[in-house]
């Protein structure tokens, strides 16, 4: 559990630092807590500690087959995403990770299916002399005899003397009439001496334990090199998303965002860099005089780069619509239909946007594109602090009044033109490939269990 020391904030750089010394159960414990107290909260931070713990139950867990590894990461995954439901890219990456494991997978079976393949006995040509083809039946360096009872011995005497040349099966003396081909009978099977699977049945177990203990020990190196990818691809979107800005953003346009994420600021400031355009800034009012200007950084960063920055109010965003051209919007996450789960505000800026026939534009990486369709869409959105807008000193008003302030929403995808993930630009009729390229069917609904373990 976290510590209880004053002055201690608990956060993402020091939750994977506190990973090496920990049991593995402790650390699943301290994250699910993490989680629940929104210590560690937003979509990048919560999908970095899902895959550093994740990658942690596959090494360091007990698991002795496909289906066990299987069953470890989906129990843990069930319990984070119960920690923290409103973070979509939780389960996006619990999924990312099964459907990993259910890839290499496959991929060793069809490996060892192939090796079978090749390495089975060559079926005996019919009508083939059963002196010649033992010859080819035994191992290369010791031949065999058979016994009274049907088992076969090494013969020291034979395998000191080096054979001959093999008699390849033109060779063999085959009856030529057709009265000798219709009445020859072909080699039993039952002496042993014709049987391709005699010699390898013996072998047969030794070797298959063998590849099974070998194909684990493969198999979690391969999970464990996938993870480690998933994490670097979570830490470059951001540089992947802003080299399509220039495509998005064209010189003199006036580019609408609202409380840009750390995604946004980088897109735009990678446009800013070869291009002049005018960027309007939606934030909210201050809620107290002594907080600082919201996005003071990025609006410095923007007037070094000689970008004209304005800042608008939610309330008076209507009177600058008219002229702008394009709106970016970053998401927490992307839902199956469409719809992009955002900061609270940005819905009625993409209405706007559309009764003025603007573009909106959605930036999110692969990673929060989610196989969820929920049925219902107030289950996604997260409340917050009433307390900034009534002061808890108005008695009668609170005691008569729910006042609900919402940290998140739901942006409909009839409001949205264009998404632009880390893979490219693309429409909501492409949204369902990219889906089924990154998830498995079974594993969409893997957070609800059984009834018994609910």
């Amino acid at each position: 559990m976290p510590s209880a020391t004053p002055g201690y904030a608990p956060d993402l750089e020091k939750y994977l630092k506190s990973l090496r010394g920990q049991p593995l159960e402790a650390a699943v414990e301290n994250l699910i807590s993490l989680l629940k107290r929104r210590q560690i909260r937003g979509s990048e931070p919560c999908a970095v500690a899902t895959a550093h713990i994740l990658l942690q139950v596959v090494a360091r867990s007990k698991w002795q087959d496909v289906d066990g590894l299987i069953d470890n990461v989906t129990r843990i995954g069930r319990r984070l995403v119960e920690a923290q439901p409103k973070e979509l890219v939780i389960g996006n990456i619990v999924r990312r990770i099964l459907s990993l494991i259910r890839d290499e997978a496959v991929e060793d079976r069809n490996e060892l299916s192939s090796e079978t393949q090749s390495e089975a006995p060559m079926t005996p040509p019919r009508g083939a002399n059963p002196a010649n083809l033992s010859l080819l039946q035994s191992p290369p360096s010791t031949y065999a005899k058979q016994d009274s009872a049907g088992d076969y011995l090494s013969n020291p005497a034979v395998s000191q003397t080096r054979p001959g040349p093999v008699p390849s099966y033109s060779s063999v003396n085959v009856p030529k009439s057709l009265f000798h081909l219709l009445s020859a009978s072909p080699p039993s099977l039952g002496d042993g001496l014709g049987s391709p699977h005699r010699m390898s049945g013996a072998s047969t177990p030794t070797r298959s334990a063998f590849q099974t203990s070998s194909q684990v020990h493969a198999l979690r190196s391969e999970v464990i090199d996938g993870i480690e990818e998933i994490k670097d691809e979570i830490s470059q979107v951001d540089d992947q998303i802003a080299a399509l800005a220039e495509v998005q953003i064209r010189p003199g346009d006036h580019i609408m965002v609202h409380q840009p994420s750390p995604t946004v600021q980088r897109f735009v400031l990678r446009a800013a860099a070869k291009r002049k355009f005018t960027v309007l800034v939606v934030t909210e009012p201050l809620r107290k005089q002594s907080e600082e200007v919201q996005y003071a950084n990025f609006r410095k960063k923007l007037s070094s780069s000689g970008i004209t920055a304005i800042n608008v109010m939610n309330s008076g965003l209507m009177a600058y619509m008219s002229r702008v051209n394009k709106v970016i919007l970053g998401a927490r996450s992307i839902v199956a239909n469409g719809g992009a789960v955002t900061d609270a505000g940005a819905a009625t800026i993409a209405r706007a946007a559309r009764e003025q026939g603007n573009a909106v534009v959605v930036l999110a990486g692969v990673y929060k594109l989610s196989p969820v369709n929920p049925f219902d869409e107030g289950s996604l959105i997260e409340w917050g602090d009433s307390s900034s807008f009534v002061s808890f000193a108005d008695g009668s008003m609170v005691n008569n009044v729910e006042i609900r302030t919402p940290v998140t929403e739901l942006v409909p995808a009839e409001f949205i033109d264009t998404y632009v993930t880390n893979l490219g630009t693309h429409s909501r009729d492409h949204l369902a490939s990219l889906i089924a390229d990154h998830y498995k069917q079974e594993d969409a609904d893997f957070h609800l269990g059984v009834p018994s373990e609910r």
